[in-house]
């Protein structure tokens, strides 16, 4: 497979089943910002390798992701969508995964102290880089239901990126108790 083809320097490229559009499509925004949250998670990963349940869950929430940037890049026109999960060959995303990532969420929680204050992000580079990507997730949700909003996708798109910026901010929590790092609190009166 050729790197590149030169077919996008006019500011266009394809969707899978063929059509084009312009790069800025707010298809193209939804799966590109998840691609983004894919990359910060790798970079988690790096720094919370030391961690292997962690960088297993990472793997697996990396690997749900594309999935879900693969159906979102799906052209809607295309009468094979009624079929789609057959056409690409890969699972579409469960509420089982959604269940999964609320266990989680509720595993780690039990394991930290009570949260009293909002908390800035910070303390350890995995921390930070943890809160990137739940900021990142957060934005991802937003422009999967801007696109929703004018072309229906899987509800349970929306709920699994909801709750991935969940657990990704109860993980930082955890990576914060984790390499023994101060959870500073926001406080509005400081200037």
């Amino acid at each position: 497979m050729k790197i590149y083809t030169k077919k996008g320097d006019a500011g266009t490229t394809q969707l899978i089943g063929g059509t084009r559009v312009e790069k800025h499509h707010i298809r193209i925004e939804a799966y590109g910002t998840l691609d983004e949250l894919m990359s910060f998670l790798g970079l988690l990963r790096d720094y919370a390798a030391e961690i292997p349940a962690m960088e297993n869950d990472l793997i697996k929430v990396q690997n749900e992701l594309f999935n879900l940037g693969s159906f979102v890049a799906l052209d809607p026109e295309k009468k094979y969508l009624k079929n789609k999960e057959k056409r690409l060959n890969i699972p579409d995303l469960t509420e089982e995964q959604i269940k999964y990532l609320e266990k989680r969420i509720d595993e780690f929680d039990r394991d930290l102290p009570p949260l009293t204050a909002f908390i800035l992000p910070g303390g350890h580079p995995a921390v930070s880089v943890c809160h990137i990507a739940r900021t990142v997730a957060r934005r991802a949700e937003r422009r999967l239901t801007a696109l929703h909003a004018v072309s229906p996708l899987n509800p349970l798109y929306l709920q699994y990126l909801n709750r991935l910026s969940d657990y990704l901010f109860v993980l930082a929590r955890k990576l914060s108790k984790h390499f023994q790092v101060r959870e500073v609190p926001w406080n509005p009166q400081m200037t």
